[in-house]
């Protein structure tokens, strides 16, 4: 299984690449939005780690990214955000 796990915290990131990895997952570890599309765009991903709050595009602006091409793996955001608003833009998330 290929998981793509984006943070630009990196001692986030390297932690979850190191609890997937102990379980035999193949982990693409990216810091930036740029890296997590350029992943999307040349990798088959099975599963996607998103911090909701990266600088430039944020983790909601990269679900849409991906729903908009078609893809349809799981997508768990990782946030510290607690607002009630902010968990219904997450979970309605789809390509239009």
């Amino acid at each position: 299984m290929d998981i793509l796990v984006l943070d630009d915290e990196k001692e986030i990131a390297d932690l979850e690449e190191l609890y997937l990895k102990n379980e035999n997952y193949n982990v693409y570890k990216c810091y930036s939005s740029k890296e997590a599309i350029d992943v999307i765009e040349n990798e088959k991903i099975d599963l996607a780690l998103l911090d909701v709050m990266v600088a430039g595009m944020d983790g909601f602006d990269i679900c849409k990214k991906i729903r908009e091409k078609g893809l349809n793996f799981p997508i768990i955001m990782v946030t510290a955000k607690i607002e009630d608003r902010d968990k219904i833009t997450g979970l309605t998330l789809r390509s239009r």
